[in-house]
């Protein structure tokens, strides 16, 4: 009994590598935000974003995912459409720096071990860290407080399509909810600059990744030669 359990068990460890497969690459693309100051439009990048991925595909319908990506971001006053922020005249840039760890989940079959192409819809969610520099606002000019850092939730939709049998390439928009109201100066966390704050308190700040994604596939794959 042992060794057919040893067996199964060894069997179901060659299958598990056999339809393993890796995906490395890059982002590419903008980033905007939305909160107290600027425009409120969902998707505007107005700064590059970049960063690095990478995927293990589980299955042909989910992957575990862990990407770093950064970017600054800005937001003005002035490009609003509300007139009170019209008036007011605020601006601020801030630097984002992200570690995300989650799941992409695909619509369709992906296959990447198909020699056809490969093309589906897919979605991604998990959790971010992300690093930023901490504002507030002194006669309506920004000041640096210190490095402050939050807890966030992605949630991106692409899709996706293989170019050949090594290269995947993507398009996605994801928008980042943080467990932070500071990135844009409006609610300092400073015990001395409480006195500082405006705008709606009670609203966390949010911002927009989008762009594409290329990637190179490597891992274990079945042999297609004829026997």
């Amino acid at each position: 009994m042992n060794k057919f359990s040893a067996l199964l068990l060894s069997l179901f460890l060659s299958m598990s590598m056999y339809s393993q497969i890796h995906e490395l690459g890059i982002f590419v693309g903008g980033s905007n935000y939305i909160g107290e100051i600027g425009p409120t439009t969902y998707v505007a990048p107005n700064k590059m974003a970049y960063g690095l991925l990478y995927k293990w595909n589980k299955s042909t319908r989910h992957s575990y995912r862990v990407s770093y990506s950064q970017s600054e971001i800005t937001s003005n006053d002035i490009d609003s459409k509300e007139p009170s922020r019209n008036q007011r005249g605020y601006r601020f840039d801030n630097n984002i720096k992200e570690l995300s760890l989650g799941l992409e989940f695909n619509f369709f079959e992906f296959n990447l071990h198909e020699l056809d192409s490969q093309f589906t819809p897919y979605i991604y969610s998990g959790l971010n860290y992300t690093q930023y520099n901490g504002l507030f606002y002194v006669s309506g000019d920004t000041k640096y407080d210190s490095n402050h850092g939050t807890i966030a939730i992605p949630i991106a939709i692409g899709i996706k399509k293989t170019l050949n049998n090594r290269f995947v390439l993507g398009f996605e928009i994801g928008t980042r909810y943080t467990f932070a109201d500071d990135i844009d100066g409006s609610n300092p966390t400073n015990d001395n600059l409480q006195n500082l704050k405006f705008g709606n308190i009670n609203n966390n700040d949010w911002y927009v990744f989008s762009g594409f994604t290329l990637t190179y596939t490597f891992g274990q794959k079945p042999c297609y030669c004829a026997y």
